[in-house]
């Protein structure tokens, strides 16, 4: 153990990769609880730099408590409308008022920063959502906590951690998750909804594999103003199937893929409820609710068969809050270690104490599924890359503003 609580230990099991189940989940773009982190972070992003802009410097603020309620449409061939628009609320606790002198206030537009951030992502993510109609956003937040706010304002070169809290953190990707993560990335990239414009930005991939065969369980929405009928949503549906098995090729060409699509429609009944058709491209709009941390970890993933934190990464202060740092640090930390070459598979811990600086974790453990002499060989090093990333934790804010880490 090293003076930072580093404790580095080595397995020899069989990896994920190697086992014969496994099981993969990614929730898109246009998932409604993707929807629920994407905002509560566009939010917190949006108030740092207005903190930045006023202050220099990030004050306390975690907004990481977003509810989606999904609202209500009428899709049909060729059109279709919003009956009830969905509704967003946006909560939490910030910073709302700094005292400057005696008689001195100054007040911070939170609301607005909220609303307007809000909206700004729901524009450049959907093609087909309005806005101003199809949405309502709202927001209830509170000034933190005053044990919170000291903890966070403590003029120190590492802050006190906000909260006890386990980041979780693994690498590399088996060739499942990577065919998971990617295949919904090609369904919600630019290219690919020039090609097909009818595919919905409410994309969820579930990937199950037994042995060397895959089942990809696709949900993907339909934007019914896209398509005329049946036959046309059904060859939107073949296109997405042959898309896919392309992508296949290229990450798991050793292995069979079948490709399931929207296994829940009835053709029979067409627009009636039948297909999966929306008005806007996502299910929010008829019912489908969403909540922050209920979606992605942090690498992209939801990923049952591997140890992940239950903490959302979304909304929340990227000073001072472990729950968003230490999930972050985790997978960066397993991806360096399996970069030193001859490792399956490497699992990363780190527990803080709530007021303790964050780069004194209570524990960090490092756990790697290598050789005996791969492990002897890379154990210091793997102490001193888990060092290092533990001192750069307050430099990660300002990759994590500027949209340079996946947290979702």
């Amino acid at each position: 153990m090293s003076g930072k609580n580093i404790v580095v230990n080595r397995v020899n099991t069989i990896p994920l990769g190697k086992q014969y189940v496994e099981i993969v989940e990614r929730k898109g773009i246009g998932h409604p609880d993707y929807i629920a982190d994407a905002i509560a972070e566009a939010v917190s992003v949006a108030l740092s730099k207005e903190y930045l802009k006023r202050y220099d410097k990030i004050l306390h603020h975690n907004l990481d408590k977003v509810l989606v309620v999904g609202g209500q449409s009428n899709p049909r061939f060729g059109g279709g409308e919003v009956i009830q628009p969905i509704y967003i609320l946006v909560s939490g606790r910030a910073t709302i008022d700094v005292k400057r002198g005696e008689n001195d206030i100054d007040i911070i537009p939170v609301g607005s920063i909220i609303l307007d951030s809000a909206k700004k992502w729901l524009k450049n993510t959907f093609r087909f959502l309005d806005t101003e109609r199809h949405v309502i956003i709202d927001y209830k937040v509170g000034k933190g906590s005053a044990d919170l706010i000291d903890i966070f304002e403590r003029e120190e070169k590492y802050p006190g951690a906000n909260d006890t809290s386990v980041g979780v953190g693994f690498a590399p990707l088996t060739k499942t998750e990577k065919m998971v993560l990617e295949t919904e990335r090609l369904l919600n990239s630019k290219k690919f909804k020039k090609r097909h414009p009818a595919v919905g930005e409410d994309i969820k991939v579930m990937g199950v594999r037994r042995g060397n065969h895959i089942d990809l369980t696709i949900a993907a929405a339909i934007v019914s103003s896209q398509v005329s009928n049946v036959y046309e949503y059904l060859k939107v549906k073949e296109e997405i199937i042959r898309e896919v098995k392309e992508l296949a090729v290229s990450i798991v060409e050793d292995m069979e893929v079948k490709v399931y699509v929207n296994t829940g429609d009835n053709p029979s009944r067409g627009e009636r409820g039948g297909l999966y058709l929306v008005v806007t491209g996502t299910s929010a709009e008829h019912g489908d609710d969403g909540a922050t941390g209920r979606g992605n970890r942090a690498n992209g993933l939801i990923t049952p068969f591997r140890p992940m934190s239950m903490e959302a990464t979304a909304g929340k202060n990227p000073i001072s809050h472990v729950g968003k740092l230490y999930n972050v640090l985790a997978y960066n930390t397993a991806q360096r270690i399996t970069e030193l070459g001859n490792v399956e598979e490497v699992y990363v811990k780190v527990l803080s104490q709530i007021g303790k600086p964050i780069n004194e974790p209570l524990i960090a453990h490092i756990t790697i599924n290598s050789e005996e002499s791969v492990f002897n060989s890379i154990k210091k090093k793997v102490e001193e890359i888990v060092e290092e990333e533990l001192n750069n934790l307050n430099k990660l804010w300002r990759d994590i503003i500027d949209g340079r880490v996946n947290l979702f």
